[in-house]
């Protein structure tokens, strides 16, 4: 279980996170969401430690992530950034490849290149392989990095908006991947959206955060609810039931 206790954190004259207590439980997909500026990615990035808390501490499975050698959380942790930049001239085959290196420290084994090969069947990548990433759409450049993500074969994966730059059609894939990672692998996903369809659909749990601070978190359909959603946006939002899902409508 991720736990993280009183986090705070200050980027210039803005206190961006105050005081975030929350646990993240194991085995689930958990979505974080929230307005602009509320404080999602720098959650992430603090628990994942890409980012130095000012006050506060986070546990994975009683690990102290301050306190953690960078390889073992590495074979712990993973993360999905929203900024995946990359300089070096890679094919998509190359960069999956990275996700081994907590384990093989760039000399693959043939487990390791196995594992490479599923990532890429997973996120239908397998006859881009050997396509550079300077070449693909943005779409696919971001699943290219999901499947690195999923490579490094973490129990915990973190995801910051992975739905960008992604048509309706992959958007959808990539949620029903991290629905199987969750139920077929055994992954605790952790993933910030701003689609509340999306989260109410696939999402097991949700964290809701607002002015840097935890709104609201519980079960998914606890959390999708007019009167809670409107507390979280400060705004109307209808909540409809679709297929047996709460889907959420707003208007101007």
């Amino acid at each position: 279980m991720i736990v993280a206790e009183k986090l705070c954190k200050r980027l210039g004259e803005t206190l961006v996170l105050d005081g975030v207590s929350i646990a993240v439980p194991r085995n689930k997909v958990t979505a974080v969401i929230g307005p602009n500026g509320a404080g999602k990615s720098t959650f992430l990035s603090l628990v994942s430690r890409l980012m130095g808390m000012d006050a506060g501490s986070v546990t994975v499975d009683g690990l102290d992530i301050a306190r953690t050698p960078s390889d073992q959380l590495a074979r712990r942790l993973s993360i999905l950034r929203q900024d995946n930049h990359m300089t070096a001239r890679l094919t998509v085959r190359d960069l999956v490849s990275f996700g081994r290196y907590p384990y093989s420290k760039g000399r693959l084994t043939t487990d390791d290149k196995e594992r490479i090969e599923r990532a890429l069947a997973w996120l239908h990548l397998t006859d881009l392989g050997t396509r550079y990433l300077d070449e693909l759409s943005g779409g696919q450049r971001q699943r290219a990095f999901a499947a690195m993500v999923l490579c490094q074969d973490t129990d915990y994966v973190l995801l910051d908006e992975p739905l960008n730059n992604l048509d309706m059609k992959h958007a959808r894939q990539m949620m029903q991947m991290l629905r199987r990672m969750c139920h077929e692998l055994g992954k605790t996903v952790v993933i910030v959206l701003h689609d509340l369809t999306f989260a109410s659909w696939y999402a097991d749990h949700i964290i809701a955060l607002k002015d840097g601070q935890v709104c609201r978190h519980g079960p998914t359909d606890e959390i999708m609810t007019p009167d809670v959603l409107e507390t979280i946006y400060d705004m109307e939002i209808q909540v409809i039931d679709v297929c047996g899902h709460r889907t959420a409508l707003h208007y101007g």
